[in-house]
């Protein structure tokens, strides 16, 4: 076989699993991996078509689809709550979880269906330590579980919500948590005011960085403006109040973005978060809480002073 035909046939098979994994994904969509059903979780036909090419997918490309499929996953998690957290250690673990399920289908050691399970298996207990909370929620559930919600606002809701004034916002600005379509940070960006956002998904926008905020580099003094919208504060709240929750990474990461604004510089976060702004030093930092009509929460607005 001429090089030629062989790189078309890598791509084929390629083209292959991309599309079963999207399928797959679809497939599994919503369900309860906590729930011991081995039928729940099965390979669907388009996947088994796939695997007869594996052979033709060379490392390289199986390294894409391994990190392909680790991404999609993650998103479904998040998407099904957004409570779930998954920080770098975890997501290098999801990916070795995948890059096993590759061996196994290339060794054909175990039929698809013994493969299947103990892949789902791998999964399980992944979320399990991942994210402790997930199996008291849903080991009781039925078959199907019902997403927490999370919203994308529009930019004139989210301006006036965090007490924003675009004709006199300090730059740049930092949304944490921007969503993915980063409606703030476009919203910005057409006004000239410098912006850019982070959160855990995969973007095209250079404006846009895929990160964990536990994990991102906010830097000293860096920035004139930080927003967050239903996002820091939102989950800060929630892993205070879980036995198992980060509340110290949330509050060392609080830190880190205070320290990250620019003297005069501001923080705008919904809703407020009343357990750290009492101990913060009055000499350095003015906080000030606006109350929302229409919300059962508040806005909160610090200012860093010297």
């Amino acid at each position: 076989m001429n090089i030629h035909n062989f790189t078309k046939l890598i791509k084929k098979a390629v083209k292959q699993f991309i599309q079963s994994i999207d399928e797959q994904i679809e497939s599994n969509k919503g369900k309860n991996i906590f729930l011991e059903d081995p039928e729940l979780f099965k390979f669907i036909s388009n996947t088994v078509n796939a695997i007869s090419y594996i052979d033709d997918v060379d490392k390289d490309y199986e390294n894409y689809l391994v990190n392909y499929t680790a991404d999609k996953a993650i998103d479904e998690f998040c998407r099904i709550n957004q409570y779930y957290s998954f920080d770098s250690k975890s997501k290098l673990e999801l990916r070795k979880i995948y890059s096993t399920l590759f061996s196994e289908l290339r060794n054909r050691k175990d039929n698809l269906e013994e493969i299947s399970v103990k892949h789902y298996l791998r999964l399980k207990d992944w979320l399990q330590r991942s994210n402790h909370f997930a199996e008291y929620l849903y080991s009781n559930d039925g078959q199907n579980v019902d997403p927490v919600p999370c919203f994308e606002y529009s930019p004139s809701l989210q301006m006036a919500i965090l007490h924003l004034d675009v004709e006199n916002l300090m730059q740049p600005v930092l949304d944490v948590g921007c969503g993915k379509h980063g409606n703030m940070v476009v919203y910005l960006s057409d006004r000239k005011i410098r912006a850019c956002g982070i959160d855990r998904t995969k973007f095209t926008n250079p404006d846009l960085i895929t990160s964990d905020w536990l994990e991102y580099d906010y830097g000293v003094e860096k920035w004139g403006t930080v927003i967050s919208n239903l996002g820091f504060s939102n989950h800060f709240n929630n892993h205070n109040l879980r036995e198992d929750g980060n509340y110290i990474g949330y509050a060392r990461t609080y830190m880190n973005i205070l320290r990250s604004l620019k003297v005069g510089g501001c923080f705008h976060y919904v809703p407020n978060l009343p357990f750290m702004e009492k101990y913060l030093d009055e000499s350095q930092f003015s906080v000030k809480t606006y109350s929302l009509d229409d919300y059962d929460f508040n806005t909160t607005v610090v200012q860093r002073l010297k």
